[in-house]
């Protein structure tokens, strides 16, 4: 996520319970947490999701959902009881493979209990219809999760603000793929994850079915609903775009999204291949504050201007920025929210080889020395590599600084040996989860050198250090 945000509330404190239905079996349970360092409830043990298909149907003017989802997964051990996280709704019916089942809710814990338990390495499917108003939460002010406005509605969920639309394992180590059923009054059009496979004309409302077949954290699913008039590209080399613009969006407001054609093809040269079937954007008709890398269809709101900057950045590296985090974040997603510059300092530094990619190696000398100036007049407290909940969206720790790293990397280094690492890394854990060690023993490992000093002095020291290849060093 590209935003100013600089701390973050607590989203998920579990309180006092409401209870629906017997309380749990006895028997083994899956753990209501994945012991994330940072929320250590978020996501649930004792099983792995395989595929979430959401069938909704929001209801626009009410700003009401109600739909059911089937979430089908393999038990990774015996389970009388398991969880999944969702706020808010009313539960109409709940079953697992179709049989009732009973259910206990503590904010957004929902703890199931099926007819039948669970052994180690069955398959089962778990369906839950409901209705209701999403729940949203709050991130500086921002609030994540499906959100409404006067002519349409969108989800952004980092970092766990899905469990407030839909029922879900909701923490990026337990990926799935997805399928959405989303039937909406005529004339609105849905946006959502992977592949456009059918649109279904029912009269007064049109059912829109989309698939993303590969593997997505819960955090980057989207349903996005307006007036939208949808765009088709390609890049050269052959990667497919649809691009969702509101109605009556002029040129000169798209014209910051020319570029992602080329941009897919560059990221592509210096990371590996594009890593999904397809990309795209889609435009909220609001002011959002933000975008969101959400996967093959990054969101962003509506600037009304192609001239408007973010600070000092220019909005063609805002795309670039969004567009590499479906290699660096969606692609390779984190194994814990502590390791957040794995996507955001990645990211940023991105957007900055774009920078250098058009304009020159200059240009990049000169950004990465301003922001070597900044962070050393700013001295901040907290380590880029173990942020607090407070620092996890720290524009100058996360974001600058996680740049300033690659940086002071590719300088130690060299170009070829670093853009190996990259495309290793990049490559290595395509589809799947990495931390921080796993970058570092990647970058160990192609460079052929013991970088352990380099890394724990740039990510989990607070003083920033020199880059003596270039000539920078911290003033006294």
């Amino acid at each position: 996520m590209r935003n100013k945000l600089s701390k973050l509330l607590l989203l998920l404190a579990l309180v006092s319970s409401l209870t629906f239905g017997p309380a749990r079996a006895a028997g083994p349970t899956g753990a209501d947490g994945l012991a994330d360092p940072l929320f250590p409830l978020l996501g649930n043990g004792g099983y792995d999701a395989l595929h979430y298909t959401l069938d909704l149907k929001p209801a626009m003017e009410q700003e009401s959902l109600s739909g059911t989802v089937t979430m089908e997964a393999r038990a990774t051990q015996d389970l009388a009881a398991f969880n999944l996280d969702f706020a808010g709704f009313t539960i109409r019916q709940l079953t697992v493979n179709d049989a009732p089942a009973q259910y206990t809710r503590s904010t957004h814990e929902l703890t199931i209990t099926p007819a039948k338990p669970l052994k180690m390495g069955d398959t089962f499917t778990t369906a839950i219809t409901y209705d209701g108003s999403p729940e949203t939460s709050s991130v500086d002010g921002i609030e994540t999760g499906w959100r409404w406005y006067n002519n349409g509605s969108f989800a952004a969920n980092e970092p766990a603000g899905a469990a407030g639309w839909f029922p879900v394992n909701d923490h990026p180590l337990d990926k799935a793929s997805y399928t959405f059923r989303v039937t909406v009054a005529k004339p609105y059009v849905v946006a959502a994850n992977g592949l456009l496979k059918n649109t279904i004309d029912n009269g007064d409302t049109t059912t829109y079915l989309w698939e993303e077949s590969k593997p997505m954290a819960s955090y980057l699913a989207t349903v996005d609903i307006a007036r939208y008039t949808m765009q088709t590209d390609k890049s050269p080399g052959g990667v497919a775009i649809r691009n969702y613009f509101p109605e009556g969006m002029a040129p000169e407001e798209t014209q910051m999204y020319s570029r992602t054609r080329e941009m897919i093809d560059f990221f592509s040269s210096i990371y590996g291949p594009y890593p999904f079937d397809v990309y795209g954007v889609v435009i909220a008709d609001t002011e959002l504050g933000f975008a969101l890398e959400t996967q093959t269809l990054s969101l962003f709101g509506r600037t009304r201007s192609a001239n408007r900057r973010v600070g000092q950045i220019a909005p063609e590296e805002v795309v670039a920025h969004e567009l590499s985090h479906q290699w660096f974040g969606d692609s390779v997603s984190l194994k814990s929210w502590e390791d957040i510059w794995l996507n955001e300092g990645f990211a940023t530094y991105s957007q900055f080889l774009w920078l250098e990619h058009v304009s020159g190696k200059d240009a990049l000398d000169s950004r990465m020395r301003g922001i070597y100036r900044l962070l050393d007049t700013q001295r901040g407290t907290g380590e880029t590599g173990r942020p607090d909940v407070q620092t996890l969206f720290d524009t100058n720790l996360i974001y600058l600084r996680g740049s300033l790293v690659l940086h002071a990397l590719r300088m130690h280094v060299g170009d070829e040996t670093f853009f190996n690492i990259m495309r290793t890394y990049a490559d290595r854990f395509r589809y799947s989860n990495a931390n921080t060690a796993d970058f570092i023993k990647v970058a160990n490992e192609v460079s052929g050198q013991d970088l352990t000093s380099f890394f724990q002095t740039w990510l989990f020291d607070s003083k920033l250090p020199a880059i003596p290849e270039i000539g920078l060093s911290p003033s006294a």
